[in-house]
């Protein structure tokens, strides 16, 4: 039989085609999944907390916002003082991951950042951001001291803001000693908050630690929060809100409100609060509304595994919120209230009264569940308290459920 060259060619020859094709899609891989990376420190920051590198920060923003690929900044080791920074968008990408290693300090001079309504740090339009480590300073002790005094004060800086953002991802960043709040999700969906730490005396005010409001497909875990007012407080408009694997105290609790402050107010819907365990907090799991008419609601919400110990309130619903007695005595909340389901929730309670129903005498809550509850006062059972409350309980519930 003969055998031609031709043949005894063909199967190398077919192999490397096959070897070319495959470098030249190697080749379009790599340069489709290249990153444009931006040193703070390449555009004039300096790491020794006195310098203002906020032109610095914003410069770095405007080249990986501007950048077609994926970009990555990169904060290094050391302390950067940074003014009020608003990174905005639309970008031309969506994969921008912010990388810090450092602090980032706030001035000293609350003024500065803490103006009526004013944040220090905001991100405003953006698609496809991540952040990952670094620890904010808020320098609040000064406003703290400030507001505590009575004196005449402005109202302070939220730290970290998201205002109509999408899809978010916060990992592992630590805020302290903000002026007010620490972290706000405002009109923003897909965010993911994970491992994050805050802290703050407990008595600062309106330290709140994270805030949501008008977002939706919020996730918060594993974090430990640490504060002078709410660890998360959940506001008008939120829906599909999960929080899981939280260490909440000193601190308010988990709180979704206060709502119903005014007429017209979108309601809160499906929340999911598990594993969270409560320290010395002022409350446990908590919803607040102002008694006042509204027509917002709350409904389909699950606080579930949960761990109190010495929390004041560890399962309250407060729909006669009426701080100052001004505008709403003797009105009615009318915030409806339905669905709310308690489960597996034992501890101490700091007080007699561990479970608090007080809801709308307009609007009566309805379809409270509660299944397997116990909280005790000074190592006995303690009691609870019901008033226009309606549902059921199931399992083993101590207080006996007075609904």
């Amino acid at each position: 039989m003969t055998i031609s060259i031709f043949h005894l060619l063909l199967p190398r020859v077919a192999l490397i085609v096959l070897l070319m094709i495959f470098l030249q899609c190697s080749s379009f891989n790599s340069a489709s999944a290249s990153v444009a990376n931006y040193n703070v420190v390449s555009f004039g920051a300096k790491p020794d907390g006195e310098t203002d590198c906020t032109k610095a920060f914003l410069s770095a923003w405007e080249k990986a916002c501007g950048s077609a690929e994926p970009a990555a900044i990169y904060v290094p080791r050391g302390k950067f003082l940074l003014g009020k920074a608003e990174f905005t968008g639309e970008c031309n990408n969506k994969a921008i991951s912010i990388t810090i290693d450092g602090t980032l300090l706030a001035p000293s001079n609350y003024h500065v950042t803490g103006g009526n309504d004013d944040d220090w740090i905001v991100f405003h339009n953006v698609d496809g951001v991540s952040i990952r480590g670094g620890m904010l300073d808020g320098k609040g002790t000064a406003l703290w001291a400030c507001k505590n005094s009575g004196g005449n004060c402005p109202s302070g800086a939220t730290s970290l803001k998201f205002i109509n953002c999408k899809n978010i991802k916060v990992t592992g960043l630590t805020s302290v000693n903000s002026q007010m709040f620490h972290i706000v999700i405002h009109e923003s969906q897909h965010v993911k908050l994970q491992g994050v730490k805050v802290a703050a005396p407990g008595d600062s005010p309106n330290t709140d630690g994270i805030h949501i409001g008008g977002s939706d497909d919020v996730t918060i875990l594993n974090s430990n929060i640490r504060t002078g007012d709410d660890c998360v407080s959940v506001g008008p408009g939120t829906t599909n809100l999960w929080v899981e694997n939280i260490a909440c105290g000193p601190g308010h609790g988990i709180s979704i409100g206060s709502l119903g402050k005014d007429e017209n107010e979108e309601g809160v819907r499906n929340v999911t609060v598990k594993t969270v365990k409560f320290t010395g907090t002022e409350n446990g799991v908590r919803i607040k509304t102002w008694g006042k008419p509204c027509n917002a609601f709350v409904r389909d919400v699950v606080f579930q595994h949960a761990v109190m110990v010495d929390v004041k309130n560890p399962i309250v619903i407060d729909q006669n919120y009426c701080p100052d007695h001004d505008g709403c005595p003797q009105q009615a909340s009318g915030v409806k209230i339905s669905d709310v389901k308690y489960q597996d929730i034992h501890g101490s309670s700091a007080t007699e009264v561990a479970v608090k129903f007080d809801c709308s005498s307009e609007n009566p809550c309805s379809g409270i569940a509660l299944e397997d509850v116990r909280l005790t006062y000074n190592n006995q059972i303690a009691q609870a308290s019901c008033r226009n409350a309606g549902g059921t309980s199931q399992g083993l519930v101590q207080p006996e459920s007075c609904l």
